[in-house]
């Protein structure tokens, strides 16, 4: 079995489990899980949603977690999607078929045509099964919306030492299909001609609106919402990478597409539901991370304003941070304990003043260490180190903890409610 099959199959069985058990248990709770079917409109002032089948479903309270769709080569002008060995990944099943399609090109060539999160880490998946990789892209590095050129620079490295190559500065032009309809060769707008047996695309999402639009107000390119995750419409709320929702510790609206988000967006709406009195605002911190290779990193925050890098950019330990308006507001590591991980978090969930950046850089990761030691020893005073020049202020966002066994009685309780109130036409 190829390791991105037992990947995929590592990462699904959590929630196969969860599923198997939920089946057994969804007429206790007043549960209708209905399958192979899929949502045609919505009608938002009379509150119901019409299938494909020609059914209408009322709600009382309807929770869009729509997510969203792979950007498609078609709409860049390329045609060739429909190719065989031409693979997106998005879903259980793009991700199966690139590892049926991966098992037929072992020791042959892959084109992965962006430079982003799913580039990288299917990059990372098919030279790890024998396959020789060139990833393209136009920018002029790797992740280029979140790393830094010094940052990407040894990402690029270390896959280069792995066998990737990189194409910079291009893009896709056309394919070369042979009549079988599976393409052959690369083209590219420089001139170049890569051979391929199978090409990855991972140039970007969109989220799945079109349900709402004209409807609800949208905004970032997904379903504006406030604090409580709820639409423009009460009885509507949004989740995961169609919502855009108050950044409390930025102070702005931001729509993100992580797994983080998505699930602790749901957990948050569903409580906001359940109950109203009791549940504050969405007071979210991003996070993204990624694990290839023998490589693990953590980004929390944003990466705005004036980087600072530290650690060993040689050896497996470093790391960045963010400062903006003279407040830590982004953190980054690569290698790091779980300890060191959390401190990070830690760190820029409070914003602590920075005065000196050179002094930051010197500190390095021991100055995320110290924030979170201090903010757990002695939370509500400010603290100042004289001679460091790093002021480190009371906490603006602390972490709030909600125990495990409310929101499963929350979600629970929410689902039978919902299940005994569901209406048919």
């Amino acid at each position: 079995m190829s390791t991105l099959v037992k990947s995929s199959y590592l990462s699904i069985m959590p929630f196969l489990n969860l599923i198997i058990h939920f089946l057994k248990w969804h007429n206790f709770l007043g549960i209708e899980l209905v399958l192979g079917t899929r949502v045609k409109s919505a009608d938002v002032r009379r509150q119901t949603l019409l299938t494909a089948a020609g059914e209408t479903i009322s709600y009382k309270i309807l929770i869009v977690a729509t997510g969203a769709r792979a950007l498609k080569l078609e709409e860049f002008g390329v045609s060739g999607s429909d190719a065989e060995n031409v693979c997106y990944l998005r879903d259980l099943a793009d991700a199966n078929r690139i590892a049926d399609v991966m098992q037929s090109s072992v020791g042959g060539n892959a084109v992965v045509i962006g430079g982003g999160y799913i580039g990288m880490e299917c990059a990372a998946s098919l030279v790890i099964n024998k396959i020789n990789v060139t990833m393209v892209f136009p920018e002029a590095h790797c992740m280029a919306r979140l790393f830094t050129p010094k940052i990407a620079s040894y990402y690029e490295d270390y896959y280069t030492s792995k066998g990737v190559k990189f194409i910079k500065g291009t893009v896709l032009s056309s394919f070369d299909i042979d009549s079988n309809g599976k393409v052959v060769a690369v083209n590219l707008r420089d001139g170049s001609r890569l051979p391929a047996d199978m090409v990855v695309v991972g140039i970007g999402i969109r989220p799945n609106t079109s349900l709402f639009e004209g409807q609800l107000t949208l905004e970032k390119g997904g379903i504006k919402v406030n604090g409580r995750l709820q639409s423009s419409n009460s009885s509507i709320y949004a989740v995961g990478d169609v919502a855009a929702f108050p950044l409390k510790i930025f102070g702005e609206i931001r729509r993100l597409e992580h797994v983080d988000s998505a699930r602790k967006s749901a957990r948050h709406a569903v409580s906001a539901i359940m109950e109203p009195d009791k549940t504050g605002e969405f007071n979210y911190l991003p996070f993204f991370y990624s694990r290839v290779f023998a490589l693990s990193w953590q980004f929390y925050g944003d990466n705005a304003g004036e980087v600072v890098h530290y650690g060993d950019f040689s050896g497996n330990t470093f790391g960045a941070y963010w400062v903006s308006k003279g407040h830590l507001v982004g953190s980054f590591l690569e290698g790091g304990t779980k300890e060191e991980y959390e401190a990070i978090a830690k760190a820029t969930s409070l914003k602590p003043a920075i005065e000196d950046l050179a002094e930051l850089e010197r500190q390095g990761l021991g100055f995320a260490l110290a924030v979170s030691r201090e903010a757990v020893q002695s939370p509500p005073p400010a603290v100042v180190n004289q001679s460091s020049g790093l002021v480190l202020e009371k906490a603006l966002y602390p972490w709030h903890a909600t125990a495990g066994v409310i929101l499963a009685a929350s979600v629970a309780a929410f689902a039978y409610w919902y299940g005994r109130r569901r209406r048919r036409w």
